[in-house]
């Protein structure tokens, strides 16, 4: 897995200027539909069924097929856990890092479904029957992922990366500690440079060791001992869809809705790399002037945030021609997002003689642009047995390589090689939406869904075919509908996602001939996740 592997933090290795990736975009743009109780329980299958707030968003002529007004409310609870172990670079199985299997867990609270319609009776019996008007707040997506990996090394290190990605890029120490140096160097050198990770040595300039190698006697430089290594990440926000509907009912035959839809998004992201000696004594550092000491820690550490609005418009139709028949599509405009994001990086590094101790953080970076998430489409069947149940599938696609960012100034070329990017690596993902509802006793109801998503990313960054993935949901719930205004539905999903491989630093130990020297691999990570969503919708009908 170590050529697929995508390495986080190296990618903010150059970030002078906006953060952003092309994974940003992906994960800006793509949805995985919570909404109410009842629509999530049954897979979000409901572009042709409708009469749920929760299905506003999925086809807004949803808000039509209901004959009343109504309202909801959904509260949910997230329980996100992360497994993480490295991964072994060698046949026999044996890992020389991150060897210990760390579980960690976050509990978040949130309100993905809430929501008003209106429903007009024209008192016509044919042609125009009903009109509604709606306000609905749907949840799209949720970012929630608390990630710990611990073990400890003695072949390589992050700072060793650092001191050798600084070397082969040319950069001048001299460059690195100016004062104005944010203003025109990669800013993850610079924090290494100033709070002591890395430093030039032998004279030189543009030749770099980490704090946590040792340069022998005869010029070679390896890690000094046993470190003890740890990894963190923390990821929160959500994706909310603010919608403002309107519906229509023709002859209870052809239902039809729009949607203005206004998108806000709020992401949270925060990394940290720690390395510790085992035994100072193995990291004995000797100035010019002959004075020594010895490396004791580090830590490096990177945060994100990223705000945004977008606008769109979204289109839908259901059909009922008959026997319990129904068929519905939609199709949503582009999505036109403004985003502002603030980033920061900072480093310290601790040597057993403090008056050698140094911490550097970089300014607060901001950037403000415009992405485009592309058009989406989803058709969708259904079939109802009279009051007793009913079964129903979707299919939804969405094709990501037409993902776009554009600069609010007037540099029209800037991300001219990020979009080429996505466009070669990103093409259409495929998704299927299965519903089932019964109902053994009046007020009662038993629900099932699934969703499967395949993949949008084709090509990795070195041009090789990925095989395609699945994000699958597999939920279920009970529904409760009293002889009155009120009803309450409960679901429970699981999110079955795809193992994650990732390095927190590159490989950078080679041979002459470019191969990595044996026993001298970066570490990689394998990340398993289990995801689960409870939510309570409670409702009126008047």
């Amino acid at each position: 897995m170590r050529k697929t592997a995508l390495t986080i933090l190296a990618a903010f290795a150059a970030v002078c200027g906006y953060a952003q990736t092309a994974y940003d975009a992906l994960m800006f743009s793509e949805n995985n539909y919570e909404g109410s109780a009842r629509t999530v329980a049954m897979g979000n299958a409901f572009t042709a069924l409708g009469g749920d707030l929760g299905s506003v968003s999925i086809n807004p002529a949803g808000s039509a097929v209901a004959g009343y007004s109504q309202l909801t409310l959904t509260p949910s609870l997230t329980f996100s856990a992360n497994t993480a172990k490295g991964v072994s670079p060698y046949s026999d199985g044996s890992l020389p890092y991150f060897e210990k299997q760390i579980r960690s867990s976050i509990t978040n609270f949130s309100m993905p479904n809430f929501g008003i319609t209106l429903n007009y009776d024209t008192h016509r019996t044919s042609g125009l029957k009903n009109v509604t008007f709606g306000f609905i707040v749907n949840k799209s997506a949720g970012w929630d992922q608390d990630v710990f990996a611990r073990g400890t090394n003695s072949s390589t290190s992050f700072m060793g990366a650092m001191a050798y990605e600084a070397t082969v890029d040319g950069l001048l120490g001299s460059d690195l500690g100016s004062e104005d140096a944010y203003g025109f160097m990669p800013w993850k050198p610079v924090v290494g440079y100033l709070s002591g990770m890395i430093s030039t040595f032998g004279g030189y300039d543009d030749q770099y060791v980490g704090a946590s190698e040792v340069i022998y006697d005869n010029g070679e430089v390896a890690v000094g001992g046993p470190l003890e290594q740890s990894y963190g990440r923390t990821v929160q926000g959500g994706k909310y869809d603010y919608i403002f509907n309107v519906g229509a009912n023709i002859s209870d035959f052809i239902y039809i809705g729009a949607n203005l839809g206004i998108t806000s998004l709020e992401y949270g992201y925060d990394e940290y790399f720690k390395e510790s000696a085992s035994d100072p004594s193995d990291f004995e550092i000797v100035m010019a002037n002959g004075d020594s000491f010895y490396f004791k820690d580090m830590n490096y550490r990177y945060s994100y945030t990223a705000l945004g609005t977008g606008y769109y418009g979204k289109f839908g139709v259901i059909v009922t021609p008959g026997g319990g028949l129904r068929i519905g599509a939609a199709i949503q405009t582009p999505v036109i997002n403004q985003i502002d994001e603030e980033w920061q990086i900072s480093g310290e590094t601790s040597y057993t003689d403090a008056g050698y101790n140094a911490f550097a953080e970089s300014p607060l970076g901001r950037g403000s642009y415009t992405m485009v998430s592309p058009f989406r489409a989803n058709f969708g069947l259904a079939y109802t047995v009279g009051q007793f149940g009913l079964i129903s599938a979707d299919y939804e696609v969405c094709n990501y390589g037409q993902m776009k960012y554009r600069t609010n100034g007037s540099d029209r070329d800037y991300f001219e090689d990020i979009n080429n990017d996505i466009k070669e690596r990103f093409g259409a993902s495929h998704i299927v939406r299965i519903g089932a509802e019964v109902k053994p006793l009046s007020g009662l109801a038993i629900r099932a869904g699934y969703r499967a998503a395949t993949s949008s990313e084709l090509y990795d960054s070195w041009g090789d075919k990925i095989p395609v993935s699945l994000t699958q949901n597999v939920s279920f719930g009970l529904g409760y509908s009293s002889k009155k205004s009120f009803f309450a539905d409960l679901a429970v999903r699981r999110t079955i996602l795809a193992d994650e491989y990732f390095m927190p630093y590159s490989d950078y130990m080679f041979d002459e001939e470019g191969y990595i020297l044996e026993n001298a691999y970066a570490p990689e990570l394998r990340i398993k996740s289990s995801l689960w969503k409870v939510l309570l919708t409670f409702g009126w009908r008047f």
